[in-house]
């Protein structure tokens, strides 16, 4: 079953020029929504594909799209992931990783068309309860969260999903989505 995740960083940095993923607009919470979205113990989701929307300076907004398709060349650690984002960042290209000018609310509106929208939220309906259908997409705040505006937005296109009422890191929720998928396909 395809699915996609669409993180919404909000203070991502757009520029190349950092020494750290942490020092980066928390990038490295983007590394791990990676990681957690697309890798297995000795393998890659070729059916999964994680979006970053970076919004933090010097250039908003940065869609950074990694396709587990066509991803090759990578490994988990957070060094090999700084040199690929800096690299993503920077213009220049890696086998399965492209980087666009797209905004939050566009590739909301072309992912609509074809994907089943899900907005991660404590108050929404419980995951366990649903039946994902494929191509479902599923859209999740950094550390600061998803802006209201943003999330008011997705909701036009889709409805808010839940984990439960604990609030879990990003990444750990991308596990736990992965986790009931895989469940139900089995």
């Amino acid at each position: 079953m395809p699915r996609e995740f669409i993180l919404f960083s909000r203070q991502g940095q757009t520029s190349p020029n950092f020494t750290s993923l942490h020092d980066a607009g928390r990038l490295d919470i983007v590394h791990e929504c990676i990681i957690s979205s697309l890798f297995l113990s000795h393998g890659l989701r070729r059916d999964t594909s994680f979006h970053a929307i970076l919004n933090g300076p010097p250039n908003p907004p940065l869609h950074i799209k990694i396709d587990g398709t066509t991803l090759h060349d990578v490994r988990t650690d957070i060094e090999t992931w700084q040199q690929i984002l800096k690299k993503t960042i920077a213009n220049k290209p890696h086998p399965g990783i492209t980087a666009d000018k797209t905004a939050f609310e566009t590739l909301l509106k072309t992912k609509a068309q074809t994907n089943q929208i899900y907005v991660l939220e404590e108050d929404g309906k419980n995951i366990n309860k649903a039946a994902i259908p494929p191509n479902s997409l599923f859209i999740l705040g950094d550390h600061v969260g998803l802006p209201k505006k943003a999330e008011n937005f997705a909701l036009r296109y889709g409805e808010k999903i839940s984990l439960g009422k604990t609030p879990y890191l990003a990444a750990t929720c991308i596990t736990i989505i992965n986790y009931v998928i895989d469940q139900q396909q089995t």
